[in-house]
């Protein structure tokens, strides 16, 4: 097998634009993507080098599949080719988000677009239903972890307790766990090891380090600073302008605050985004958030991507620039809220990169984030009875059971859990059943 080529600049930002557009699947199919193409096809990295980066991306807040391009990109090319590999990942379903919140908020009241939200609505129930099972089947191994799952499931459907909250209550019950019990954490542990040589890589398990991948402290502070600079500019620049008080300011805000607790992947962030979104702040409606979700699934890129949707939403339907700019004021909110739930991620990254390299072992999740993934999967089904409601009971319990909506999340799940189709498809047949329902009877 031919050894490869060093990869210019401009091949590698030709791949990771082309990724921006094809990277549906949420985190395992964007992942697959990479591995099918980088380690398997290009031979870019090496299977090795690709979980050694991949386990300290699923250690961290924030869309592992997003992070782990970066990491890739910064391994290629440094600062520059991180930053353009995680940018691109993202920036294609920025824009495609704004077109598309503007249709569904300028245009969603029109038959056939309700009838298609109509069968998608039954879909996202389904879809959250199995990314519970999809992360409880991994995480909860043993009976501790199951308990800690349905405490965490009953704290937010008795007490509303809030997602910032059982998140810490579950990383010190699981530091104490660990050193009373550590028993209670056998069997579960990161990505594994390497199980198949694709060949020679360009970056192989002992290829020699580039310079930019050895660790110091100034360039660990550097990036830190850089990074804070970099999220304290634009918000006082907020602050300054419209006030702390402003919608603007507000989103930036409390996104930066949930881009810190999205351990777990986007599914776990949801119920915070929920709780903030819709029942503090009031950018959007319940139901708006459902067929936010939907959006988010049928485009590429970060499923978390589904803040953009609640950022346009909200300034939009709340005309914080006026009636005559609500177009832009949706488009800034999207941008916004994007920056401030990405920016974390790329500090990581280029921060950590350079220690994580520098200790090439096997990364193993610790207790903490153990025990936090545990009570993330009950919280993930708290959102699902939540979205289950709002799908059958419409109009609330006192009003009528929809039989259609049910028949059509049931149908969904087969298709997820027995059949296992992906999730472009689900979506695409529910819409045509939505359509058929809606016209037909």
């Amino acid at each position: 097998m031919n050894n490869p080529q060093p990869i210019s600049f401009a091949q590698a930002l030709r791949f990771w634009l082309k990724l921006g557009f094809i990277s549906f699947g949420g985190p395992a199919g964007q992942i697959s993507i990479m591995h099918q193409e980088l380690v398997e096809r290009r031979r870019w990295i090496s299977e090795g080098r690709f979980l050694h980066a991949l386990n300290y991306c699923m250690l961290l807040p924030g869309p592992e599949a997003q992070q782990l391009a970066t990491y890739i990109g910064w391994l290629m090319h440094g600062t520059l080719g991180g930053i353009t590999a995680g940018v691109l990942f993202v920036l294609p379903s920025l824009f495609i988000l704004i077109l598309l919140s503007w249709i569904y908020i300028a245009f969603g009241e029109l038959p056939v677009i309700a009838a298609l939200f109509f069968g998608i609505k039954p879909a996202v129930t389904a879809f959250v239903v199995h990314a519970a099972w999809r992360i409880g089947s991994r995480a909860l191994k043993t009976p501790f972890l199951w308990i800690l799952a349905l405490l965490s499931f009953l704290a937010t459907v008795l007490f509303a307790m809030p997602f910032p909250v059982i998140v810490a209550v579950a990383a010190l019950i699981g530091f104490a766990a660990n050193r009373l019990a550590p028993d209670n954490f056998h069997g579960v542990s990161g990505h594994g090891h390497a199980g198949k040589d694709y060949g020679p890589a360009l970056i192989d398990d002992h290829s020699e380090r580039l310079l930019h991948t050895h660790y110091s402290v100034f360039k660990l502070g550097r990036t830190v600073v850089t990074g804070c600079l970099l999220w304290l500019a634009p918000m006082l620049a907020l602050i300054g302008s419209v006030g702390w008080q402003h919608t603007f300011t507000q989103m930036a805000w409390f996104f930066t605050k949930a881009a810190l607790l999205t351990f777990g992947g986007a599914y776990a962030v949801l119920p915070y985004v929920y709780q903030g979104a819709v029942d503090t702040e009031g950018w959007l409606t319940a139901a708006q958030m459902i067929d936010g979700l939907a959006l988010g699934e049928t485009t590429p890129g970060p499923l978390i991507m589904v803040v953009a949707f609640v950022g346009f939403v909200g300034a939009y339907a709340n005309e914080v620039l006026g009636a005559d700019a609500q177009f832009l004021a949706g488009a800034i909110a999207a941008t916004l809220v994007t920056w401030f739930t990405f920016l974390p991620s790329f500090v990581f990254i280029l921060a950590g990169g350079p220690a994580i390299e520098s200790s090439r072992g096997e990364l193993h999740l610790t207790a903490p984030l153990i025990a936090i993934t545990a009570a993330v999967v009950g919280v993930i089904g708290n959102l699902a009875m939540f979205f289950a409601y709002h799908v059958l009971w419409p109009t609330g319990f006192e009003g009528a059971f929809d039989w259609q909506s049910l028949l059509l999340a049931l149908s969904a799940a087969a298709a997820l859990f027995c059949f296992k189709r992906g999730v472009i498809e689900v979506l695409l047949g529910c819409a045509l059943c939505g359509l058929l329902l809606i016209f037909l009877f």
